[in-house]
């Protein structure tokens, strides 16, 4: 892709196959999420101390306070989600959501539910960019869902590694039914299913699952 985007390479392996599945009219979009997704998950992993992580999360976050018409030039990423137009406001919550793990741990429950739910917002408000708006609530759900599972493979306190399961048993992880415009996140959500049902890592899924993510790239089920 041209420079003015950011590298599909940044992304998680599984986001990028997801994002391959992405049509075209979605994809600049998709792109932009994912990409700003990994970039705060970043943020809070590497930084050394949380003020650290919360003064470059503050940056973020004041930028989708901004009219797009504001924001600074240079940075491929915002240049990238100006394709958000009037939803790039909604990813100010994302950011708050990321914020919540940028604190001491072992995190309670309510830091990783917080941001379940921001980013399952982030894909309603995606899902509403892409013309998707009957299908908003169900991509909040889907995206909440998968969002669980994929804590669940970052985490290694035990403490953490409870709440979410606690967390995640409390969600239904049934089959979604998603436009094509969001197939990556239908992708993603069955993923996460399937990690869920066989009580595996999303990054210790067998070749089986991967099967399962083809077809649903290429069915949506």
């Amino acid at each position: 892709m041209s420079d003015v985007y950011p590298s599909v390479e940044e992304l998680p392996v599984l986001s990028r196959l997801a994002l391959s599945y992405a049509p075209k009219v979605a994809r600049e979009k998709t792109l932009g999420l994912l990409a700003l997704d990994a970039r705060l998950a970043g943020i809070v992993r590497s930084a050394s101390e949380p003020m650290l992580a919360q003064l470059r999360l503050a940056w973020w976050r004041d930028q989708f306070a901004k009219p797009i018409s504001d924001w600074p030039e240079g940075e491929p990423l915002l240049a990238t989600l100006k394709a958000w137009r009037e939803q790039a406001r909604a990813l100010g919550g994302l950011v708050d959501g990321w914020e919540h793990l940028a604190g001491e741990g072992p995190l309670p429950a309510n830091d990783f539910s917080a941001l379940a739910s921001a980013r399952g917002d982030a894909f309603g408000a995606l899902a509403i960019l892409l013309g998707a708006d009957d299908a908003r609530e169900e991509c909040k759900v889907a995206g909440r869902e998968w969002a669980l599972a994929d804590l669940l493979s970052r985490v290694s306190a035990p403490e953490e590694t409870v709440a979410l399961r606690e967390l995640a048993g409390k969600a239904a992880f049934g089959p979604i039914r998603l436009p094509r415009a969001m197939r990556p996140l239908a992708l993603l959500h069955g993923l996460a299913r399937k990690a869920m049902d066989s009580g595996r890592s999303l990054d210790d899924l067998p070749p089986s699952a991967l099967l399962k993510a083809l077809r649903i790239g290429l069915v949506g089920r």
